[in-house]
């Protein structure tokens, strides 16, 4: 599951959202098929027209100057294998309206993200969601520098996501919400009063409420978390999250959510100092010792290794890459 907040596909969201709006239009411009179309929609209607979406944000921006940004524009895009799981349980179309519905979920944890005083959900922000069926490559995307692919053309594969455009004020046009801002203060009251936004946590949540919505089960390779670790934790956490993750392919067992939870905090909490101390912890932990112990030895040996070589492939190709450009 991807989300991600940016200013604009088309540049600048300190004026009008008109060029946005325009832009997410283009499916409906390309297509002289009226059943093919797809209408703008909320929480409460799914027929909002083009000129609706940019009069609605382009009116609410009160005491906003002309250097502030106007509106944020949110990207939920799930992966290949989220989108087969919709489209296999839910079909084509009730797949459209399940990732619809699912929008509306995320715009609640949108708002409650900011820690606002009456801010709590998604009937508190001004916004308007489009759902897209296609996606088409850009002119800075390696298959078009290469040549394979030509700018515009449409990506193969399950390409369904939703854009959504989202006022930097909320619903009563009082209340400045914006993700840019990171401050966490230095007490509850300071952060109440100045804002807050926690981006990780957003994008966290997003993947969290896919899996218990629709039921999906997420493989630890799959999560957010586990990326995170292998790309900022220390050389202990990512020999620890690897070896874990070999460990659960070979016992799918493990993969009860709070199993993986658990583990995945531990780990993040430093709370092993060894690989051999995380697995001898599942093995002590009731999760299936005995079939376990059954089983042929599992081999951890190896973890501390295979992240070595890994870091070490990294810096050779940074140094490399600081190279060329000298």
């Amino acid at each position: 599951m991807f989300i991600n907040i940016t200013a604009s596909e088309t540049g600048s969201n300190k004026a009008s959202s008109a060029g946005l709006v325009n832009y997410l239009e283009k499916e409906n411009r390309n297509t002289q098929n009226m059943a093919e179309h797809e209408n703008w929609f909320n929480w409460n209607r799914d027929d909002i027209r083009p000129h609706e979406v940019r009069i609605g944000i382009d009116s609410n921006v009160a005491k906003l100057g002309k250097d502030d940004s106007k509106f944020f524009l949110i990207n939920i895009s799930p992966n290949q294998k989220e989108l087969a799981h919709l489209t296999f349980v839910y079909g084509e179309e009730g797949a459209k309206e399940k990732l619809k519905g699912f929008a509306v979920k995320v715009m609640d944890e949108y708002a409650k993200n900011f820690k606002r005083d009456n801010i709590s959900g998604h009937k508190d922000l001004l916004w308007f969601g489009k759902l897209e069926n296609h996606r088409y490559y850009g002119h800075n995307e390696k298959e078009v520098r290469n040549g394979t692919r030509q700018r515009g053309e449409r990506k193969d594969g399950q390409q369904m996501h939703i854009q959504i455009i989202v006022s930097r004020k909320d619903i009563t046009n009082t209340i400045k919400l914006s993700p840019q801002n990171t401050s966490r203060g230095r007490n509850t009251s300071h952060s109440r009063k100045m804002g807050q936004f926690d981006r990780t946590a957003f994008k966290q949540s997003g993947e969290t409420l896919f899996d218990q919505v629709f039921g999906f089960e997420r493989g630890l390779k799959e999560r957010m978390h586990y990326a995170n670790m292998m790309k900022n934790g220390t050389m202990e956490q990512k020999a620890q999250m690897h070896a874990l993750g070999n460990f659960m392919e070979r016992y799918p067992k493990l993969h009860e959510s709070h199993v993986t939870d658990n583990l995945m905090a531990n780990i993040h909490h430093e709370k092993y100092p060894d690989v051999g101390s995380m697995l001898s912890s599942i093995a002590g932990g009731a999760w299936g010792l005995f079939d376990m112990l059954l089983e042929p030895v599992f081999d951890a040996s190896g973890a501390q290794q295979t992240v070595a070589g890994e870091e070490e492939r990294k810096r050779r190709r940074r140094k490399k890459g600081q190279g060329l450009k000298r």
